[in-house]
Order: C-alpha cells, then sequence, then structure tokens
C-alpha cells in the first residue's frame, strides 16, 4: 500500500489492538466476521468503490457500512470498517485488503492470548512447505473448477487435529478466498503477519541436514545482532545444498551452501 492507504490500515490496526485489550473480546469470533466483510468487498466492486470514494463524507460512508452490516456481523466488526471508511484510501481494493489484514491480525492475537503464536508461525510455514511439496495437493487447492468451500474443506481435513484452530482457520480463508494471490505469496504473507506481530523478522534457513540447538542458537543470536532485531528461524532441509547453510530473510539472501560455491566456481570456469 502506498500514502493515504498505508496511513489508514496503520490507524486501522491501532484500533483493533484497542479493542481486543479487553479481553471480553472474542478475537476468532471477530476473525470471521471481518473475513465476511472482505468476501463482500471483494465481490461487490461497486461497494467498495463508493466506500473510498472521496468525493463522499467520511461519516456517510461510515452510516452507510452501519445500515449494510447491522445484523449481520457484531457491534465491534461494524466499529472496525466504520472507522476504516472514515480515512482516504489509495486504491478500493487497498481497503478489502486492510479488512482482510485486520481479519488475520485478529486470529494471530487469539492465537498469542493462548500462548500459541509460536505453533501458528510455525504450521503456517511447515504447510507452505507441504503445500510446495506436493504437485497433485498444490493442483487441488488452486483449481479454478472447485468451490472455496470445497477447498477450505480440504484444508480442513488435512490440518485438523494436526494444527491449531487458529492455523486452520486462516489456511482455510486463504484458499478459499485467495484473491488473486498464488498460494505460495498467500502463506508468506501468513507468516510474516505472524512474525510481524511478535515484532520480530523471519529468516528462511536452509541446511543440508538439520540444526543442532546449540548451532540455532548461535545462528539466531549472531541474525539477530546484525538486523538489531530478535529474528525467527525458519528451518527447513534440503540434501541438494549439500553443505553449509542459507538464509533468507525478506528479499536478502545469505547463501553459504556448498552447492552455491560450487555454482560460482562454474560459472568462472565457464565465463
Amino acid at each position: 500500500m502506498n500514502g493515504a492507504s498505508r496511513e489508514a490500515l496503520a490507524a486501522a490496526r491501532e484500533r483493533l489492538d484497542a479493542l481486543t485489550d479487553n479481553t471480553s473480546v472474542d478475537a476468532a469470533q471477530l476473525a470471521e466476521e471481518l473475513a465476511a466483510v472482505t468476501a463482500l468487498l471483494d465481490r461487490e466492486v461497486s461497494l467498495r468503490r463508493l466506500l473510498t470514494d472521496p468525493a463522499q463524507g467520511g461519516e456517510e460512508k461510515a452510516e452507510l457500512v452501519r445500515r449494510l452490516l447491522a445484523g449481520q456481523v457484531g457491534g465491534e466488526a461494524v466499529d472496525l470498517v466504520a472507522g476504516m471508511v472514515r480515512s482516504r484510501w489509495s486504491a478500493s481494493r487497498d481497503l478489502v485488503d486492510a479488512v482482510e489484514n485486520l481479519s488475520d491480525t485478529a486470529e494471530l492475537i487469539g492465537a498469542q492470548r493462548s500462548g500459541a503464536l509460536d505453533d501458528v508461525e510455525d504450521e503456517l510455514f511447515r504447510t507452505a512447505r507441504i503445500v510446495g511439496s506436493s504437485t497433485e495437493l498444490r493442483a487441488a487447492l488452486t483449481d479454478g473448477a472447485t468451490s472455496g468451500s470445497a477447498k477450505a474443506e480440504l484444508i480442513t481435513t488435512l490440518l485438523g487435529g494436526r494444527a491449531h484452530d487458529v492455523t486452520v482457520r486462516l489456511v482455510a480463508r486463504l484458499v478459499a478466498l485467495p484473491r488473486g494471490r498464488s498460494l505460495e505469496a498467500g502463506l508468506d504473507a501468513l507468516s510474516k503477519l505472524a512474525a510481524e506481530r511478535r515484532g520480530r523478522l523471519v529468516a528462511v534457513v536452509t541446511s543440508a541436514v538439520p540444526l543442532s540447538d546449540q548451532q540455532k542458537q548461535r545462528l539466531g543470536a549472531a541474525l539477530a545482532k546484525l538486523y538489531g532485531r530478535q529474528v525467527h528461524l525458519n528451518l527447513d532441509v534440503d540434501p541438494e545444498v549439500l553443505g553449509g547453510i542459507s538464509v533468507r530473510v525478506g528479499d536478502e539472501v545469505i547463501d553459504g551452501t556448498v552447492a552455491s560455491r560450487l555454482e560460482e566456481a562454474t560459472r568462472r570456469l565457464t565465463g
């Protein structure tokens, strides 16, 4: 998001944090209701354009939201969305992205409350790896001829009892309403959002063999010193790297694998 939309999202997330500081608010229910609003705005293009039209008064748009959503979702969700449409948005689709972001964040707040945020973060990463390694599963979850509800049911069957309920709901919603994103991109965004909730970076670490606890501690400490903040390690094992490790933090890659050094040597010899 750019400019006005980024500021509007930041303000909405502050309101969500303030709202969910009250432990009587059911974060999971709020997430579900915001997901329903996301689906509505994604489907109704003219509505989201109206709600982000700068020529319309903010209070008029907020009142329209109240009329549309009253009785459909709870008061907390109505108030959040009404506050969002009072803000200025650079593009109408940014509003949909922002409501979805609040929905996902509310789920993660619920996981944080129960002490399960670390587990959810790890499960999202493992789910991405499972999907990436199974062509058949990925095809089933991205097949345009299959309904969103059927894809969500497949995720519930696959992950139910094996992953936290928050993980299951997040992934099920993603496959049911991908909104033009690839499955990999959606899972990566959820992982980053979970890491952000804990105020830390995510490092994807690939090694030929599993790292020992001591190696993980040393690597985590080194990365924390390098980036000036806590870094969560998502660990992946790939025998093809031969030796050493590769670390990806955002768009930055620190590659110390034998495979990469062999490739570089080969390029120099053939160049």
